[in-house]
């Protein structure tokens, strides 16, 4: 069992590979579901525990930009002896706001919105409390390139 956290700018790629890779096997949570709710974050967290409690896998597709946003993931991941794997979307403001441009209606964010997600990002770090994390990059054939990232203390060492 694991919840998978998505980690990315909007229109980055995430819900699409979410749907390729994860949910054929993970129960997908997404705010985007539930716009109208009044408590997004409690209706997200209580959907995840209910999924951990049942024995199912979790997708979080967010933009989960910071810890303050998967830490509570992680913190639920523990809880119920689930593995947290983070898909790190490197940030491509120009490639996301043409492909956010090109979604229909309700669907596209407005621009001030991408831009104040991209001032709140952060790479995400095992030290953060992933149990393994991978850097997940659009291949321009419509699909993924999926690669384990290093550890950020072997990473440091290493020379340039």
């Amino acid at each position: 069992m694991e919840v998978a956290i998505l980690i990315g700018l909007q229109a980055s790629g995430k819900t699409t590979f979410c749907r390729q890779a994860l949910a054929a096997d993970h129960e997908v949570v997404s705010k985007d579901a539930f716009r109208n709710a009044r408590h997004p974050q409690r209706r997200q967290m209580r959907l995840v525990h209910e999924a951990l409690a049942a024995g199912r896998s979790v997708a979080v597709d967010n933009t989960n930009p910071s810890p303050q946003e998967w830490q509570p993931l992680i913190d639920a991941a523990r809880a119920y002896g689930a593995t947290t794997v983070g898909y790190w979307f490197p940030p491509d403001p120009a490639a996301a706001r043409d492909r956010n441009a090109r979604r229909p209606g309700r669907a596209r964010v407005p621009d001030v919105g991408l831009y104040a997600t991209l001032k709140r990002l952060r790479r995400p770090r095992r030290s953060d409390g992933f149990d393994r994390l991978y850097q997940v990059t659009v291949n321009g054939a419509g699909g993924f390139d999926v690669r384990p990232m290093p550890d950020e203390e072997s990473s440091a060492s290493a020379p340039d």
